[in-house]
């Protein structure tokens, strides 16, 4: 039986039909590798042309809910859902949401703490081999903060990098994918702000202090690491706004 789409009005109609069709995927009317109705077909239920078609075909490809095939039985088919493109989607979105105010200091320091302090736990109580190469990533990361010719630049690379380990030491599929967030978008937006008010060392030391509990298994000591970072950065923050606020204009 085929499926059903609401109509649409001719303004907008291509965002129209897209969202008709994403709602349609959203709940379940057409399931993952289903194939679409052509872009002739779709264009008559629609009563539109095939390019205000083709042009919602291409909304939904950009947000990775359909992939074309070609060939005698291609087409255009319902994607399986991609965590890192939907990952990637959510840092994008969050760091526009910095960008224009909308998320603020005091915001991305609390959902950090809450978000890695749970990531830490659940590190901290884990005992099989998987947690091991986190681990390690962790200390090679700390080796290499410890460079004191390593650039500006290259110490916020790491600093991230240490903190996906951590995200991956708590092995947990669903937090990954609400820290890519908060480590690939809000942590390199922290690290531009305070990069020239911090202390490397005062970073390097909490680093080392949350390794070496995680290393134990010391859930508390590990958050309680944590905690003293935020708290660092948060006020490293406020440093930098004020400094920037006593520039002549």
């Amino acid at each position: 039986m085929p499926v059903e789409f609401e109509s649409v009005v001719t303004v907008s109609a291509a965002k129209q039909i897209a969202d008709s069709l994403r709602a349609a995927i959203m709940d379940g009317r057409l399931k993952v590798d289903e194939r679409l109705p052509t872009e002739e077909e779709l264009a008559q239920r629609f009563k539109v042309s095939r390019p205000t078609v083709r042009e919602a075909l291409k909304r939904l490809a950009a947000q990775h809910l359909i992939r074309s095939r070609r060939g005698p039985t291609g087409g255009n088919f319902v994607a399986s859902p991609a965590p890192e493109d939907a990952a990637r989607s959510l840092a994008n979105a969050t760091t526009l949401m910095v960008a224009v105010g909308d998320i603020g200091l005091d915001d991305m320091a609390t959902a950090r703490l809450e978000l890695e302090s749970v990531c830490c736990r659940l590190a901290a109580m884990r005992g099989d081999p998987a947690l091991v190469a986190p681990l390690e990533a962790m200390r090679e990361e700390l080796a290499r903060q410890r460079n004191a010719a390593l650039s500006d630049e290259e110490f916020c690379a790491s600093d991230v990098r240490f903190h996906r380990a951590l995200v991956e030491a708590a092995g947990n599929a669903l937090l990954s994918y609400l820290m890519h967030a908060v480590v690939e978008a809000l942590q390199p937006v922290s690290n531009m702000i305070i990069y020239r008010v911090r202390e490397r060392e005062a970073i390097i030391g909490f680093h080392a202090r949350l390794l070496l509990a995680l290393q134990r298994r010391d859930a508390e000591a590990a958050t309680a690491a944590l905690g003293d970072l935020v708290a660092y950065t948060r006020d490293r923050h406020r440093e930098a706004l004020e400094k920037r606020a006593e520039r002549p204009r």
